[in-house]
């Protein structure tokens, strides 16, 4: 099959022609405990990293130098990719997936939906660069579906939304309007937003085995344990993750602002230049509120994800010091071992 089936483009092979000679350019459909498998020109490989690997392991949708063993010796940079903060304390950016064209961000509309939780996604997506589609899933389980979108316009404006259920072919149709051919979509959603059966509606077959969520609050177990990419008989990547129970975005303030652009526009008009919008006199913010113009849970949320947003920069300053401390010091120790010589 041709590398163009799979994304391959003249960027991606101008970065190839840097590696190593002997390789073959493949792409990253799965990995499973250390062990990928790679779509290529002659069919599919299963490979693996080299024990001395160094640097940050590849993930679905990256491209990769392929030695004769099945031995991954490189992989190309990456044209964007969709990433989220680790889960629990540790500070470490975890990659969902690489080289993404289109996001579809995926929520059910019967207990699962939750517009505080669609802000961080999108603010996933705005750090990404990789433009957004909201799925309204479960349409026949909604009680009032068009207020749910109303919802979804007021804190994603301009963002194209698509209401529809999984179980109807013509609904899941839709999709295909969004992605062109040898592009790449990821289906970003929580536990039971019904993100398995939309793949096997896409794949026209049962690729994925879905469950049923609970009744009592609507939440799945997780029924897609890897990330794993299928080809489309439209031409286009499909990239499935499992459900996220957890959203941290691995994102800056100026994500945040650009997500939260009416606060930010509001803000332009407080009295005091700092305001922070906590009760501060001539606060515009406050007075919407006030007005009715602008939810005051929306204004918690942009507040708790700014600050969230700046320690994250905070923090990767602090680590970008450290390293840059550490490779001086390596420098000065080979200098001194040098003139020793």
């Amino acid at each position: 099959m041709e590398l163009s089936l799979f994304g391959w483009s003249e960027s991606f092979a101008e970065a190839f022609s840097r590696c190593e000679p002997a390789l073959s350019p493949a792409r990253a459909a799965s990995e499973t405990r250390g062990h990928y498998e790679l779509w290529m020109e002659g069919g599919i490989r299963t490979a693996h990293l080299p024990g001395a690997w160094r640097g940050e392991a590849p993930v679905t949708g990256d491209w990769v130098g392929l030695d004769a063993d099945h031995v991954i010796r490189c992989v190309l940079p990456r044209r964007s990719k969709v990433s989220r903060k680790k889960a629990g304390r540790v500070f470490e950016e975890q990659v969902l997936a690489a080289n993404v064209d289109v996001l579809f961000l995926v929520t059910g509309l019967d207990r699962d939906f939750n517009v505080r939780r669609l802000e961080r996604y999108l603010m996933t997506a705005q750090e990404s660069g990789v433009p957004p589609v909201v799925i309204l899933n479960k349409a026949d389980l909604a009680g009032d579906p068009l207020g749910a979108m109303r919802s979804v316009d007021a804190v994603a404006p301009g963002v194209p939304t698509v209401l529809m259920s999984a179980l109807s072919e013509s609904d899941v149709a839709q999709l295909h309007r969004y992605v062109e051919p040898g592009q790449t979509a990821v289906l970003l959603g929580s536990s039971g937003s019904g993100k398995s059966t939309i793949v096997n509606r896409l794949a026209q077959a049962e690729v994925q085995r879905a469950q049923p969520v609970r009744e009592w609050d609507s939440r799945g177990r997780h029924t897609t344990t890897g990330r794993q990419m299928f080809l489309l008989a439209q031409g286009w990547l499909l990239i499935d993750t499992p459900g996220l129970r957890e959203l941290e975005p691995w994102a800056g303030a100026e994500a945040a602002a650009s997500v939260f652009g009416d606060i930010e526009e509001l803000g332009r008009q407080c009295r005091f230049r700092d305001c922070l919008h906590r009760g501060e006199p001539g606060c515009a913010v406050g007075r919407a509120i006030e007005e009715g113009v602008l939810d005051a849970a929306r204004l918690g949320s942009f507040q708790k994800l700014r600050a969230g947003a700046e320690r994250l920069e905070r923090m990767q300053d602090i680590h970008a010091a450290r390293a840059e401390k550490r490779k001086w010091k390596q420098i000065h120790k080979a200098m001194r071992n040098y003139s020793k010589w």
